[in-house]
């Protein structure tokens, strides 16, 4: 097992209160968008009071191309990297020379050099210290990404790896899209950082053990979630379908993957999940036969920060672990691919 030795959080300075986001999202798109008024409700139903951005509001107001885009990508992404992964290696009593390999989880922009080695001169990690940088798994990379640091941790035993997932989806909200899509993004996205400790023998106990992870794929879905690659930037794909999608397909992708974990329901005490949106929280109680409502952390969550995309389900973990969260949990999130990612733990509260 691995140990995990501190989960840590970060959010930009902007925050956009979910009322003032709705009343300028009908001053851009009431007057140019024919559905607007009837998919305005979304704003008051996505179950978000506040989110966060890197751009102060009034940015967003304004057209932007993939230049505009990327510098505040790069800028705003970047601070949230030292701001998470600094407190996480704090929090597990060490210091960024103390790293030896960074997994770092992002698709909502595109940096190259990569944002841990912008972060590195701030950060004071070692110039032999081994990067990981990964795009393009969406919601599933909080999941995916601490599992392949835990991976990674495994295979050099005593290795310490430094995990970070951040996101800067309020990037991809667009003036120039007219559609369903981009009005949903417009009312969920929020962007944050979260960043994790890991580590393998040493006798560690950390807060908790990290014991496996696996993934599920279905065929044919690659339309469900994602991005277009356009002129001004990404521009977001969201299918209508995914909640009923969860609801027909989830419960028995988790038996499988639970399966291939060695798992069984019984020994699970708490599923930790990705809330992508009330809709999506209520289709994964329906398919995992989980008490209405018992998801009650995620919600608050959303509630707070909005889907900030990977990390958000790692910020469910954090206040799940200051809560005292006990036994044996299994992280899950759906991602771009379509795809199932699960973690299993063990905490040690």
């Amino acid at each position: 097992m691995v140990a995990l030795l501190s989960v840590a959080t970060a959010v930009p300075a902007h925050v956009f209160p979910q009322s003032e986001v709705a009343r300028r999202a009908s001053l851009h798109f009431g007057g140019r968008y024919a559905d607007f008024e009837r998919m305005a409700q979304v704003f008051a139903s996505a179950g978000i009071e506040r989110r966060y951005g890197i751009m102060p509001m009034d940015w967003y107001g304004i057209a932007h191309d993939w230049p505009e885009r990327t510098a505040a990508y790069t800028q705003g992404a970047t601070a949230l990297f030292i701001a998470a992964a600094d407190k996480a290696i704090r929090d597990a009593g060490l210091a960024a020379p103390d790293i030896d390999t960074i997994v770092t989880v992002s698709s909502t922009g595109i940096a190259t050099p990569s944002l841990e080695a912008r972060a590195a001169q701030t950060m004071d990690f070692r110039p032999d210290v081994a990067r990981v940088p990964i795009f393009g798994l969406g919601c599933a990379g909080g999941v995916t990404g601490l599992g392949m640091a835990a991976k990674l941790a495994r295979a050099a035993p005593g290795s310490t790896v430094l995990f970070v997932a951040v996101e800067a989806c309020t990037l991809a909200v667009r003036l120039d899209q007219m559609s369903k899509a981009n009005i949903v993004a417009t009312a969920l996205f929020g962007d944050g950082a979260a960043a994790c400790v890991v580590r393998e023998g040493g006798g560690e106990r950390g807060l908790a053990n990290i014991e496996t992870a696996a993934e599920y794929m279905w065929p044919d879905t690659l339309g469900i979630m994602g991005w277009s690659v356009d002129v001004e930037g990404f521009g977001v794909i969201f299918d209508r379908s995914i909640p009923p999608f969860a609801v027909d397909n989830l419960g028995a992708a988790m038996t499988h993957l639970m399966a291939r974990m060695n798992i069984e329901r019984k020994d699970v005490d708490r599923f930790v999940c990705h809330p992508g949106g009330p809709k999506v929280i209520e289709a994964i109680e329906a398919a995992m036969a989980l008490t209405a409502g018992s998801l009650n952390q995620e919600r608050k969550v959303l509630r707070e920060c909005g889907n900030m995309s990977a990390p958000t389900v790692l910020f469910v973990l954090e206040r799940l672990l200051a809560a005292g969260l006990s036994g044996k949990s299994v992280l899950t999130a759906l991602g771009p691919g379509f795809t199932l990612a699960a973690l299993s733990l063990s905490a040690n509260a």
